[in-house]
Protein backbone atom coordinates (compact mmCIF):
# COMPACT_ATOMS: atom_id res chain seq x y z
CA UNK A 1 0.00 0.00 0.00
CA UNK A 2 3.29 2.34 0.78
CA UNK A 3 4.52 2.20 -2.50
CA UNK A 4 0.94 2.74 -4.36
CA UNK A 5 0.47 5.49 -2.48
CA UNK A 6 3.63 6.83 -2.77
CA UNK A 7 3.57 6.36 -6.64
CA UNK A 8 0.26 7.50 -6.59
CA UNK A 9 1.14 11.11 -4.95
CA UNK A 10 4.46 11.55 -7.17
CA UNK A 11 2.11 11.19 -10.25
CA UNK A 12 -0.28 14.00 -8.83
CA UNK A 13 2.23 16.16 -7.67
CA UNK A 14 5.18 15.85 -9.80
CA UNK A 15 4.73 13.74 -12.92
CA UNK A 16 1.31 15.20 -14.43
CA UNK A 17 2.26 18.55 -14.25
CA UNK A 18 5.63 18.22 -15.41
CA UNK A 19 5.13 19.12 -18.79
CA UNK A 20 2.61 22.38 -18.57
CA UNK A 21 5.04 23.14 -15.63
CA UNK A 22 7.92 23.39 -18.09
CA UNK A 23 6.09 25.21 -20.68
CA UNK A 24 5.38 27.62 -17.93
CA UNK A 25 8.84 28.00 -16.53
CA UNK A 26 10.50 28.30 -19.88
CA UNK A 27 7.44 31.50 -20.97
CA UNK A 28 8.36 32.68 -17.41
CA UNK A 29 12.31 32.85 -17.42
CA UNK A 30 12.49 34.18 -20.96
CA UNK A 31 10.51 37.38 -19.70
CA UNK A 32 12.03 37.13 -16.14
CA UNK A 33 15.47 35.65 -16.23
CA UNK A 34 16.85 33.48 -13.69
CA UNK A 35 19.67 35.90 -12.93
CA UNK A 36 17.36 38.80 -12.41
CA UNK A 37 15.56 37.21 -9.20
CA UNK A 38 18.93 36.16 -7.67
CA UNK A 39 19.46 39.77 -6.26
CA UNK A 40 16.72 38.59 -4.19
CA UNK A 41 16.66 37.39 -0.52
CA UNK A 42 13.49 34.51 -0.60
CA UNK A 43 12.02 36.89 2.14
CA UNK A 44 11.99 39.84 -0.40
CA UNK A 45 11.07 37.83 -3.63
CA UNK A 46 7.77 36.60 -1.83
CA UNK A 47 6.83 40.16 -0.83
CA UNK A 48 7.22 41.28 -4.58
CA UNK A 49 5.43 38.70 -5.90
CA UNK A 50 2.64 37.88 -3.27
CA UNK A 51 2.51 41.19 -1.39
CA UNK A 52 2.47 42.17 2.63
CA UNK A 53 -0.28 39.95 4.47
CA UNK A 54 0.13 41.18 7.42
CA UNK A 55 -0.33 45.07 8.16
CA UNK A 56 0.12 47.67 10.83
CA UNK A 57 -3.27 49.52 10.39
CA UNK A 58 -2.08 52.48 12.66
CA UNK A 59 0.90 52.88 10.61
CA UNK A 60 -1.26 52.96 7.40
CA UNK A 61 -3.44 55.85 9.21
CA UNK A 62 -0.30 58.19 9.73
CA UNK A 63 0.92 57.68 5.99
CA UNK A 64 -2.44 59.49 5.27
CA UNK A 65 -2.25 62.35 2.72
CA UNK A 66 -5.80 64.35 3.14
CA UNK A 67 -6.78 66.74 0.45
CA UNK A 68 -10.13 69.20 1.71
CA UNK A 69 -9.87 67.25 4.81
CA UNK A 70 -7.30 67.47 8.13
CA UNK A 71 -6.79 64.48 10.33
CA UNK A 72 -8.55 66.19 13.04
CA UNK A 73 -11.84 66.52 11.38
CA UNK A 74 -14.92 64.90 12.54
CA UNK A 75 -15.58 63.02 9.30
CA UNK A 76 -12.06 61.41 9.30
CA UNK A 77 -11.70 60.89 12.83
CA UNK A 78 -15.47 58.69 12.50
CA UNK A 79 -13.83 57.06 9.85
CA UNK A 80 -10.44 55.41 11.32
CA UNK A 81 -12.64 54.92 14.97
CA UNK A 82 -14.86 52.64 12.58
CA UNK A 83 -11.87 51.44 10.73
CA UNK A 84 -10.00 49.89 13.37
CA UNK A 85 -12.99 48.62 15.11
CA UNK A 86 -13.63 46.30 11.72
CA UNK A 87 -12.36 42.98 11.50
CA UNK A 88 -9.34 42.14 9.67
CA UNK A 89 -10.87 40.66 7.02
CA UNK A 90 -12.96 43.51 6.33
CA UNK A 91 -9.90 45.85 6.68
CA UNK A 92 -8.49 43.84 3.40
CA UNK A 93 -11.62 43.91 1.73
CA UNK A 94 -11.22 47.98 1.94
CA UNK A 95 -7.52 47.90 0.80
CA UNK A 96 -8.89 46.03 -2.19
CA UNK A 97 -11.63 48.22 -2.40
CA UNK A 98 -9.23 51.33 -2.59
CA UNK A 99 -6.30 50.17 -4.58
CA UNK A 100 -7.76 46.72 -6.48
CA UNK A 101 -5.97 44.43 -3.97
CA UNK A 102 -6.65 43.17 -0.74
CA UNK A 103 -2.41 43.12 0.07
CA UNK A 104 0.45 45.57 -0.40
CA UNK A 105 3.05 44.53 -3.18
CA UNK A 106 6.37 45.94 -3.91
CA UNK A 107 6.38 48.48 -1.04
CA UNK A 108 7.81 48.68 2.40
CA UNK A 109 4.43 49.37 4.49
CA UNK A 110 6.32 52.33 5.76
CA UNK A 111 6.21 53.69 2.26
CA UNK A 112 2.47 52.60 1.14
CA UNK A 113 0.94 56.05 1.44
CA UNK A 114 -3.01 57.19 0.65
CA UNK A 115 -4.73 59.90 0.28
CA UNK A 116 -8.39 61.18 1.21
CA UNK A 117 -10.45 63.16 0.23
CA UNK A 118 -13.41 65.35 -0.03
CA UNK A 119 -14.97 65.33 -3.49
CA UNK A 120 -16.69 68.32 -2.65
CA UNK A 121 -20.01 68.09 -3.74
CA UNK A 122 -23.52 70.00 -3.18
CA UNK A 123 -25.37 67.29 -1.17
CA UNK A 124 -22.79 64.75 0.08
CA UNK A 125 -25.70 62.67 1.74
CA UNK A 126 -26.77 61.88 -1.73
CA UNK A 127 -22.82 60.12 -2.64
CA UNK A 128 -21.19 57.03 -1.41
CA UNK A 129 -17.72 56.98 -1.21
CA UNK A 130 -15.38 55.68 -4.01
CA UNK A 131 -11.77 55.34 -4.69
CA UNK A 132 -9.50 56.21 -7.64
CA UNK A 133 -7.15 52.90 -7.77
CA UNK A 134 -4.74 54.19 -9.57
CA UNK A 135 -4.36 56.83 -7.11
CA UNK A 136 -4.82 55.37 -4.37
CA UNK A 137 -7.26 58.03 -3.13
CA UNK A 138 -10.23 57.54 -1.24
CA UNK A 139 -13.36 60.14 -1.86
CA UNK A 140 -14.98 60.19 0.93
CA UNK A 141 -18.10 62.73 1.28
CA UNK A 142 -18.78 64.36 4.78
Amino acid sequence: RKEYVDLYVNYMFNKSVQKPFEDFMQGFLRGCPARNWKMFFPEELQVLLQGHTTFDWHLLEKNVMYKHYTKLDQTIRNFWTVFHKLPEEKKKMFLAFLSGSNRITGYELECFTFGIADPQVKNPDEVCPCANTCYLILFLPR
